[in-house]
């Protein structure tokens, strides 16, 4: 199964969403599942959190989609048991002008994905931010979408147009991932202003709001700068505990929608 992160604005928790939902995934059942990230944002701060270090992000997904690199070669391993990556790179900047010409060119990441999919149970997309010809081609090639969103009363209003822009995309390529849900990130609540948006939230958009809420925690940040997931860097603390809830709720939603 892939799963794509997605979500037009920035600063939202898709790369807080994507690593950590990732090594959540890897420890979930009594085996585990072998996970692969790929990171598809030329900030690549997904690689980073993993522990790739920038001077080391080749070969990485843009040598792939632009440049033909074998994608088997540029899977690489993390610290973490089962969870192995293909780093992002600043080179993706320019993978709108250098896919624009290519025929088929919104199905090149599908066509990627391929070799991949009997390798790994699950492949987690971490999307740049917008609606950019890489973020088309992650919504072809999923099977699911997760939209992480603040918890924030002005959310409200940017959802419905995130969501028809994606329907959009969806019906003019033919692609059909289900949204497996909206993600409440980084939620305070000690903040009424919080609770009060979310309660409208979940009133609106129902079922299709995780139950799981991902709480404001200082660890994300002091795991990143770490370059570990949370459930490797405080394995007991709130925020490991809110990510493997939500691995739990993801494999649930994907099985009940297939």
């Amino acid at each position: 199964m892939v799963i794509a992160v997605v979500n037009s604005k920035g600063g939202v928790g898709k790369t807080t969403t994507s690593v950590n939902l990732a090594a959540a995934l890897t420890m979930s059942g009594e085996r585990g599942r072998r996970v692969l990230l790929m990171d598809l944002d030329s900030q690549a701060s997904a690689s980073s959190w993993a522990g790739i270090k920038r001077s080391r992000l080749k070969p990485s997904s843009a040598s792939c989609l632009l440049y033909d690199y074998p994608v088997l070669q540029a899977v690489r391993r993390t610290r973490t048991p089962q969870l192995d990556i293909i780093t992002g790179s600043p080179e993706l900047a320019n993978a709108d002008v250098a896919l624009c010409d290519r025929p088929g060119r919104e199905a090149a990441l599908k066509q990627l994905l391929a070799p991949l999919r009997d390798r790994y149970e699950i492949v987690v997309l971490d999307c740049p931010p917008g609606l950019s010809l890489l973020t088309v081609n992650a919504l072809v090639a999923a099977d699911a979408l997760i939209v992480p969103i603040m918890a924030r009363y002005l959310v409200l209003h940017t959802i419905p147009d995130l969501l028809a822009a994606i329907h959009k995309v969806r019906t003019r390529l033919g692609s059909t991932p289900r949204l497996l849900g909206l993600l409440l990130m980084m939620v305070d609540g000690r903040r009424r202003a919080d609770r009060a948006t979310i309660q409208r939230l979940r009133g609106q958009y129902a079922d299709r709001v995780f139950t799981t809420a991902i709480r404001f925690s200082h660890v994300f940040e002091e795991a990143a700068a770490a370059g570990q997931p949370v459930l490797a860097f405080a394995p007991r603390c709130g925020a490991t505990a809110c990510f493997r809830s939500l691995a739990v709720e993801v494999l649930q939603r994907s099985s009940a929608r297939r």
